[in-house]
């Protein structure tokens, strides 16, 4: 098999392996980059009273219970806390992928919605099906589009090598 025979396969090969992990990693890449224009995929941030925190952990917790859909019982079903001091609120994000915001001084609930963003940054670097996908599934991803991109490269200019070379040799004849 002659080496042009060989980039074609190989480029055909491995184009037909990778198209679908790659178009998932694009796609929701795209939507991650929108995440913070749509409120569909995260949800805005609301702004609270006053920029101090005040309320304590037990506080958070007992308001955080209080959101049925969050499904939150104990600190083992929150994810974790966002305090944003500059917005006066803390984000509570429940492993049930629900956002609670209240706020920082008066523990109102001011924002209750599903957070999709994580679902889809899971999906993008494959930890939505284990923890460990990104050295198992999202790497060898990573180089075969290297080589796709190589052998593309090859492909893209040989035509013109080749011409190249017949030239100079029909140039030597005459």
């Amino acid at each position: 098999m002659n080496l042009n025979r060989l980039n074609r396969s190989t480029h055909r090969w491995a184009s037909i392996v990778i198209a679908i992990p790659f178009l998932v990693i694009v796609v929701t890449g795209i939507l991650l980059l929108l995440k913070k224009e749509v409120e569909y995929i995260q949800p805005a941030s609301a702004k609270g009273a006053f920029s101090q925190p005040s309320i304590s952990f037990d506080e958070v917790l007992a308001i955080a219970k209080t959101v049925k859909k969050a499904e939150i019982d104990s600190w083992q079903a929150i994810d974790r806390l966002d305090v944003r001091p500059s917005k006066g609120i803390i984000k509570i994000r429940a492993k049930s992928h629900w956002e609670i915001q209240i706020d920082a001084t008066t523990g109102e609930v001011l924002k209750t919605a599903f957070r999709r963003s994580d679902i889809i940054e899971q999906l993008h670097d494959a930890s939505y099906w284990q923890d460990k996908a990104n050295l198992w599934f999202t790497l060898p991803i990573s180089i075969a589009l290297v080589l796709i991109s190589i052998t593309g490269i090859v492909l893209f200019f040989l035509p013109y090598y080749r011409r190249n070379q017949n030239r100079k040799r029909l140039g030597k004849m005459s």
